[in-house]
This record gives C-alpha cells, sequence and structure tokens, in this order.
C-alpha cells in the first residue's frame, strides 16, 4: 500500500472543506434575509397561495320587530374583479394560448363594455374598455371591474354579460363576497337596532352590540389542499349561523311616533334641535318605539346618539309628580292640603321661587292637587321645604322608594342610571353637598338628573297601578323558527307607593290633561293623563343664563286613564322663546296616542256608509284572481267570465270593470311573444307582466298605469326599456 501523501489530499480537503463553508454561510445569509427584510412579501405570497386552514364565517343572525318584520338582516354584497392571466394552459405553447385569448377578448370586449354601462350607468363603455385594458396590459390577477360592492341582483346581471357568463378559469371574471348589514325599514329606530362598522363583522352599537354573540354565531373551519394545481376548500368544522332576536319594538308605531316628534320640531314656532319619544307598554314594560333625532348641519333631522337611554338633564316639572307622590305617601299632607303660593313669587333661602305665572298675578291660595295641574314651582317646593327641610335625608330616600332614581339597566351601550344626589354629613353633623335651596329646586326637577327612559318608566308604574317594570327590548332568542330562550317581563318593584297613593295620582294627573296645563296632550276619543315640564337648560360653568336661553320641554303620561295600555315620554329641546311643555311636547305626545289608539279600532263598513258613499272598491286590471278573493272576502257581487277549476291552475289576466252594484272581471288572452297592454294596472302585476317577456321597466308616478311607452301587441324585445307612466 502506498504511503499517504497528505501534502496533496490535505489542499484538496480544504478547497471543498471552505466550498461547503461558503455554501452554508450563504443559504444561512439568504434565509435570515427572507425571513428579515423579505418577510412581509412571503408572508403574504404564502396567505394568498395556500392556507391549511380557513376560517368561515356564519351568516349573522336578523333583528326582527315584535311582529316579526325584518329591522336588521345580513345579505351578500359583491366585488367584481377580472383576471387576466384566466385561460392560458402553461403546459401548451403560451404563445397559441395568448393569440386565442387575445382574440376571444377582442371579440368580447365591446359588448361587455355596453353591458357594464348598461347596468352602472355612472361610466360609458370607453370608460369600462380603457380601465379593462389597462388591468389587461398590467395581466393583473385581480382587476377591479367596479369600485363598489353591489347586489345579488346586480351581480347575477353582470354574470350574465357574454364572456363573464363562462367559468372563471375561463373568463377570468370572479367575485368577492361580503355579508353586507341592512335594514330595510332605513333608519327607523336606528340608535336602537344598531349599526355594524362597515365591512368588518363588527357591532357599532345598538342592539347589534348588545346582543353581538348571540347574533355572530360560531365560525366554521375549512382546510385547503391543492389539487391538480387548483387548490379545494374541504369543510372540516361547518360554521354555525347566529340566532335572531325578536325585540319589543312596533315598526308602525315607532315610524307613527318619529313622524309626529320630526313634524312638531320643524315648525317654526319650535326649531327644535333635538327630540326624543320613547312608547312602552304598561303591563309587559316593553318598548314599542324609541325616537332620538337631533337637528343636523343640512338642517335634517337624523338619528346620532340615543338620548333617551343616555340623557342626563334636569328633567323639569315632570319631576313633580315624584315629589308630592313622596309627600303623600308619607302621610304628611293629601291633595286637600292648601299652600299660599302668593302673586307667584316667593323668597325661598335668599333666592327667588318663580311659576310661571308671576308676572300676572300668580295662582294665590291652591291645594296640592292644583299645584301639580297648573305646575307651580312654589306650591310643590313649598310643601317640601316645610316638611321635609329639616330632614332632607327622608325625601331624597323617599324618592329611591318610589323608584325614580333605579338603575334599569338598559342593555345599550351608553345608558345611564338617574343621578339623585343623597345629602351627606362630616363628622360634626354639618351638610357637605347640601344647601338650603337644595332641597326646594330638587322637588320641581332641578339639581337632578334623570334620562327620560327613568321618567317614563316612573309614569308606567304609576299606570300600572304601582308595579314597575323593566324596560324590554328583546322577547325571545329565535333560530329556524324554534325558540331558543325567552327574555320575560321582568319587575323591578312589586309596589312603588300605596295602593290609596298611587289612585290619588292617577286622578290627579287624568286632571292635569283634562283641566291643568295639559290639555293639549289630551283627546276626545279616550281619556289621557299626564304631567307638563318645562325646564331651563344649564349651559355648564356658564349657568342657566349664558346667551340665549334653552329650554328642555317634556310631557310624560299614559292613556287611555281609565284602563291604561301605553305610556310615552316626549321631550324636545329648544333655544329661545315661546317653550311650553305641554302645547309643544304635549302636542307630539296627542299625536302618537291618537295615532296608536286609531291602529286598535275596527269598524263596520256599515257603519260609514252615507248616501255619498262608494261601496263598491275601484279594482285595477291585472291578475284577477287576486282581485276575486278580496272582492269575495268582502262580500261584493262579482261576474266572472272564466271557469273557476283554471284558478287553482294558472293567473287569469283581465280587465275590471264596476258600477254601483257589482264587479265584471272579464279575462283577456295575452300572448307570450308580444308587448302586453298594462295600462290599468297596479306597478306589481304590470312589472311582472312585461319582465316575464324579458323586457326591462322603469316606473314613474303612482297609482295605476296610465301609459306605457312601447305599445301593446308589439313583438317583446330581450332587455328592451319600457316605460310606465303612473296615476
Amino acid at each position: 500500500m502506498g504511503k499517504f501523501n497528505s501534502k496533496k489530499i490535505i489542499p484538496r480537503y480544504k478547497i471543498v472543506a471552505w466550498l461547503l463553508t461558503f455554501s452554508c454561510v450563504g443559504v444561512i445569509a439568504k434565509a435570515a434575509y427572507i425571513m428579515t427584510a423579505k418577510k412581509e412579501y412571503w408572508t403574504q405570497v404564502a396567505d394568498r397561495l395556500k392556507r391549511d386552514s380557513v376560517n368561515v364565517r356564519p351568516n349573522r343572525g336578523n333583528i326582527l320587530s315584535c311582529n316579526g318584520e325584518l329591522m336588521a338582516s345580513s345579505i351578500p354584497e359583491y366585488k367584481l374583479f377580472m383576471d387576466f392571466q384566466a385561460g392560458y394552459d402553461e403546459r401548451h405553447d403560451s404563445a397559441w394560448n395568448a393569440h386565442r385569448s387575445d382574440s376571444i377578448w377582442n371579440e368580447k370586449v365591446d359588448s361587455v363594455c355596453e353591458g357594464l354601462h348598461d347596468i352602472f350607468p355612472a361610466w360609458t363603455a370607453q370608460e369600462f374598455k380603457k380601465k379593462l385594458e389597462e388591468g389587461r396590459r398590467k395581466k393583473s390577477r385581480h382587476w377591479v371591474i367596479w369600485p363598489r360592492r353591489i347586489s345579488y341582483d346586480k351581480y347575477q346581471e353582470v354574470k350574465a354579460l357574454p364572456l363573464f357568463r363562462e367559468s372563471p378559469n375561463k373568463s377570468g371574471f370572479h367575485t368577492e363576497e361580503y355579508n353586507a348589514r341592512r335594514r330595510p325599514f332605513g333608519d327607523l329606530g336606528g340608535r336602537t337596532v344598531g349599526e355594524m362598522y362597515g365591512a368588518k363583522d363588527s357591532a357599532r352599537m345598538g342592539l347589534e352590540q348588545s346582543y353581538d354573540s348571540i347574533l355572530r354565531g360560531t365560525n366554521g373551519v375549512n382546510k385547503r389542499r391543492k389539487v391538480l394545481n387548483k387548490y379545494m376548500s374541504l369543510p372540516v368544522t361547518p360554521p354555525i349561523d347566529g340566532a335572531d332576536i325578536v325585540t319589543t319594538i312596533d315598526v308602525g308605531i315607532q315610524d307613527l311616533a318619529e313622524r309626529a316628534l320630526i313634524e312638531e320640531l320643524k315648525k317654526p314656532t319650535v326649531n327644535g334641535w333635538q327630540g326624543v319619544a320613547i312608547v312602552m307598554e304598561v303591563a309587559t314594560g316593553d318598548i314599542k318605539a324609541i325616537v332620538n333625532v337631533e337637528k343636523c348641519s343640512d338642517g335634517k333631522y337624523r338619528e346620532r346618539k340615543n338620548y333617551a337611554v343616555s340623557d342626563l338633564l334636569e328633567p323639569g316639572s315632570v319631576f313633580k309628580t315624584a315629589s308630592i307622590m313622596v309627600a303623600l305617601d308619607d302621610g304628611v299632607v293629601d291633595t286637600t292640603y292648601r299652600i299660599d303660593t302668593g302673586r307667584g313669587v316667593l323668597k325661598m333661602h335668599g333666592r327667588d321661587m318663580k311659576d310661571h305665572n308671576w308676572n300676572k298675578g300668580g295662582y294665590g291660595v291652591i291645594n296640592v292637587a292644583r299645584s301639580l295641574e297648573v305646575s307651580s314651582n312654589i306650591g310643590v317646593s313649598k310643601v317640601i321645604d316645610d316638611f321635609y327641610g329639616k330632614n332632607p335625608e327622608k325625601f331624597v330616600e323617599g324618592l329611591y322608594r318610589v323608584g325614580i332614581a333605579e338603575d334599569l339597566k338598559i342593555p345599550l351601550m351608553g345608558s345611564t342610571k338617574p343621578n339623585i344626589r343623597k345629602p351627606k354629613r362630616n363628622s360634626r353633623g354639618q351638610y357637605t353637598n347640601w344647601s338650603k335651596t337644595a332641597l326646594p329646586w330638587m322637588s320641581i326637577g332641578y339639581e337632578t338628573q334623570v334620562p327620560p327612559i327613568s321618567t317614563l318608566t316612573f309614569y308606567n308604574a304609576i299606570a300600572n297601578d304601582g308595579k314597575m317594570m323593566r324596560p324590554r327590548f328583546v322577547k325571545q332568542v329565535t333560530k329556524n323558527n324554534k325558540v331558543l330562550k325567552e327574555y320575560p317581563p321582568e319587575v323591578i318593584k312589586e309596589q312603588i307607593a300605596k295602593p290609596a297613593t298611587i289612585k290619588t295620582m292617577q286622578t290627579v294627573l287624568e286632571h292635569v290633561v283634562s283641566q291643568g296645563l295639559g290639555k293639549k296632550a289630551g283627546s276626545k276619543k279616550f281619556k289621557v293623563a299626564g304631567k307638563t315640564g318645562t325646564a331651563q337648560i344649564s349651559q355648564g360653568a356658564g349657568g342657566y343664563k349664558s346667551g340665549q336661553v334653552s329650554y328642555l320641554l317634556s310631557f310624560a303620561g299614559f292613556f287611555p286613564a281609565d284602563k291604561p295600555r301605553y305610556s310615552c315620554i316626549v321631550t324636545i329641546k329648544k333655544t329661545g322663546l315661546p317653550a311650553s311643555g305641554g302645547g309643544m311636547s304635549g302636542v307630539v305626545f296627542h299625536n302618537i296616542a291618537e295615532g296608536i289608539m286609531a291602529r286598535n279600532l275596527k269598524m263596520r263598513v256599515e257603519d260609514a256608509r252615507d248616501e255619498e258613499s262608494v261601496m263598491i272598491p275601484d279594482v285595477k286590471n291585472g291578475n284577477l284572481v287576486s282581485a276575486s278573493n278580496v272582492l269575495e272576502i268582502l262580500g261584493i257581487k262579482q261576474d266572472t267570465d272564466w271557469n273557476t277549476a283554471d284558478v287553482t291552475v294558472n293567473a287569469i289576466w283581465g280587465k275590471a270593470h264596476n258600477d254601483e252594484k257589482h264587479v265584471a272581471l272579464n279575462a283577456t288572452n295575452i300572448n307570450k311573444g308580444l308587448v302586453p297592454d298594462v295600462t290599468g294596472m297596479g306597478a306589481r302585476d304590470a312589472v311582472y307582466l312585461m319582465e316575464s317577456r324579458g323586457m326591462k321597466v322603469k316606473l314613474k308616478g303612482r297609482g295605476k298605469v296610465k301609459s306605457q311607452s312601447v305599445a301593446a301587441g308589439k313583438q317583446a324585445i330581450m332587455g328592451q326599456l319600457c316605460e310606465l307612466t303612473l296615476q
């Protein structure tokens, strides 16, 4: 065996070792570079190309009214994209594929852009073409076709266009789907129903936020696997859709309350800058309507904050009811107790206490009941100061006892509890937070802060014979027509005062409306009980008279007074005079109360008959089967010229003619290939007939179809636009 020649071998090993060392260092350096400087880029690439687990969002539950009407629901929305590298097959001649793809694109692009313009008129066909050609030059795989999200109906229209109707792998047309939150009734009750943060699945406020865990549901999980150069999603854990919540809100009452409040705020004599209206069901505490509007910079009234549950302002004279109730319940006075209010001005501990009519000579000597009827500041404050002045703790304890200071635990973000301070003494027995004027001014609604819903809950308890109910916003949680959870009415206090005290207050509050300052809140149809309130709004450090004086006008009460079904509070904030709680908020209360009670009236048709009555209805042309069913229910005589056996199979189209005694329904033959005659029809039937022939319809006006832009009897052309004028 030959001798090992280290001088020749070792240098070779060293060269190999150094090469391996440099290679390792290079690999490590490159890896470090990728992990640091290029980390974000490759993370995005990895997320785009492969994700082992993908969260699948569930459908968010609906928010329903008390009658099952949709107040908030999730609907799909789409954003449109184009992949300009689709249609290529890298395994074959790319040049041939590129030529083929260019030919298809050049052939279809003009018709695609024309179609896009018809669907989105804001852009011309040339603008669409310019935009798409730019994406094609850049060979973008995710080029935006239209900048905004669109509805499912619009998406179906786009998907029907040439080229786009092909599969995504061939056409490159693809979408991203979003769950958009929509409210069918618009902003009605918006601050209470709540909102979502745009495309995020995150609740922003209202019931959406309070019941988010119920509405949201549970995410599912899909595994992604690459098969034949395509990614497939394999379900692992299916998503669990959110449940629905059934609220206590009545859409009809909500709409009525909102319109009544805004109508009053808009009056030149009022010109209010904020308003609140709440309607509560007496027996259950159900909130049937809650309105919060304020005047915006454009002069329109919108809901921007839930003042009904969060506004801590001095309530004014509506608080006097609680003050007198405490005195009556403690037995220190009765309603016949007489107070000398003088000429409307009385010095109380160095400050002038004034009645609203002090410049007219005041009320003189009146009893306790009358002091509430005319909302006498002197009458109420003198009673409270005379009997509780040396022991204000007892009066404040009485306020807490009757429930006006109760924490209602409202399930809405931003809700606040009343702030009624209790007197505090130091070790020497001296008050640290109390002055001699605190008690008389507290008794008439100053030096306290009570949100409107707390005031209403107190008045609702009076209407409910002393039983205080917690305001209820949600009745049930349901899913797939099954009730998962009930939220029954909840009693806060079984009795806020002695039954005799409650009966007395019910009578006094009825007299406030029938013979006091609350007359404008009353009705000739039923009895109303309640209390007015007019308070100056403090401007903070500026006091009550900093600049032009602002007022909080209120009316709180219930109806019908003899058998209360609903309670209601209306508050209006305005600047300057005139300012009247009874004359302004009371008017809104009146309109709401009469509107609600009118909904419950059931009258026979014979009761409305007189010598000028038209008892045969004006029946529209169109689907005569529907008209026949309604006429049959109303008991109105009708003449038909079709076989009744056909009714169960087909809709019968035709014309209606009526005279003083009956309605004649005459069927007509409608050729499916021709434009139908829709004159005299309602919008629904007319649109159905036109669209069933592939035509597009534009409506103008309301009522019956008076004319149609495409004459009846012509050949129906797919996509042709027909304008219908209704009157």
